[in-house]
C-alpha cells in the first residue's frame, strides 16, 4: 500500500522563449506536456510500475504563464482502480522574484500501470493517513465530480 502523501510531487519548469507562443506566454501544449510528465511520475511513485496516460479530463487554461516565470506543477494520486491511477494536477504561474503564484490550469489525468509486455498490471491500494492527505483527496474527488476544486 502507498500513502497519498508519498505520491505528492511538486516541480517547476522555467518558461523560456522556445516554450512560448507568439504572445510570449507558455504554449498550452508545453504546459500539458509538463503536467503529463509530472502526473506520470506521481503515478509511478504510487504503483512502482511504468505508467502510461489513458485519459485527460477537461483542461482549461485560465491564465497565461509569461516567459521568465515558472510553471509550478503539483501532482498527487487521489484514487486507484485495478490498474488505473487517478492523478490531480494543478499548475500555477510563479514569479520567482516576488514568489507570487496564481493558478493557471487544473486537470485530472488517468494513468494505467503496465508490465514488461505493455499490458495493464495491478496497482496497490491507496492509503490516506494524514489530515492533509484527507483534505487533498476530498478536494480532488469534489473537483473530479464537477463540484469545483480549490486548494
Amino acid at each position: 500500500m502507498t500513502d497519498l502523501m508519498e505520491t505528492l510531487i511538486e516541480n517547476r519548469e522555467m518558461v523560456q522563449p522556445n516554450h512560448a507562443n507568439n504572445l510570449e506566454v507558455a504554449h498550452g501544449g508545453n504546459v500539458m506536456k509538463w503536467m503529463d510528465e509530472i502526473g506520470a511520475m506521481s503515478a509511478m511513485r504510487f504503483s512502482g510500475e511504468t505508467c502510461v496516460t489513458a485519459r485527460v479530463d477537461q483542461m482549461n487554461f485560465e491564465r497565461p504563464i509569461p516567459v521568465g516565470d515558472t510553471a509550478y506543477i503539483t501532482a498527487y494520486v487521489y484514487d486507484a482502480g485495478n490498474s488505473s491511477i487517478k492523478v490531480r494536477l494543478i499548475t500555477e504561474r510563479e514569479d520567482l522574484r516576488t514568489r507570487e503564484r496564481e493558478r493557471t490550469t487544473e486537470s485530472y489525468f488517468v494513468y494505467v500501470a503496465i508490465d514488461d509486455r505493455n499490458r495493464p498490471t495491478p496497482v496497490p491500494d491507496l492509503t490516506v493517513s494524514s489530515e492533509k492527505g484527507e483534505r487533498l483527496r476530498e478536494v480532488a474527488l469534489e473537483g473530479e465530480n464537477g463540484n469545483g476544486g480549490s486548494r
